[in-house]
């Protein structure tokens, strides 16, 4: 299991802020956690209720396994309860931090990374989304597809030397 604290704000060292009172478990595969919700191996292909409901999850749980094998420090999540917002993790690539959304429909909405934005703005360089879209980065967003969820360092490197275009292809 990988244990995923909450972040109280924004800042390097990450691990100075983190809540210990409030963290996240996620399991080292995303079959097993398959496997203890119950659900069939059929119901991926079937795209039954049961696992359009647990589906956020899953894709969570996905996303995760990828960035702990590509960054040196386990992701932190962020949230704040009045109004609610969350940021599914909170990347530390190198010196600077990275929120990041997981979004596993085709609605991409990202109001919490907005929000994150718009508190923190001089700690945000660029925001992440992994998600079924094209990878583009459009304005200060990345959007990386799922299936490349696994070379999220290497795009974001990509992302922040080629500055703020619509679309970009990386080498």
């Amino acid at each position: 299991m990988h244990k995923v604290y909450r972040s109280s704000a924004p800042g390097l060292q990450i691990t100075a802020y983190d809540d210990l009172s409030a963290f996240k478990i996620y399991l080292v595969d995303v079959g097993l956690l398959r496997r203890l919700a119950q659900l069939a191996p059929t119901a991926f292909g079937e795209g039954n209720r049961l696992f359009t409901e647990f589906k956020g999850a899953l894709t969570e749980n996905f996303v995760l396994q990828t960035l702990i094998t590509q960054f040196e420090v386990t992701p932190r999540y962020w949230s704040q309860n009045n109004p609610p917002y969350e940021v599914d993790f909170l990347i530390q690539r190198e010196n600077d931090l990275f929120p990041a959304e997981v979004k596993s429909e085709i609605n991409t909405t990202s109001k919490s990374l907005k929000k994150f934005k718009e508190l923190f703005p001089d700690k945000v360089k660029l925001r992440i989304r992994f998600s079924l879209d094209n990878l583009k980065l459009d304005n200060d967003v990345l959007n990386i597809p799922l299936f490349m969820a696994d070379q999220a360092d290497r795009l974001i490197g990509v992302a922040l030397e080629q500055g703020k275009v619509r679309d970009f292809c990386p080498p």
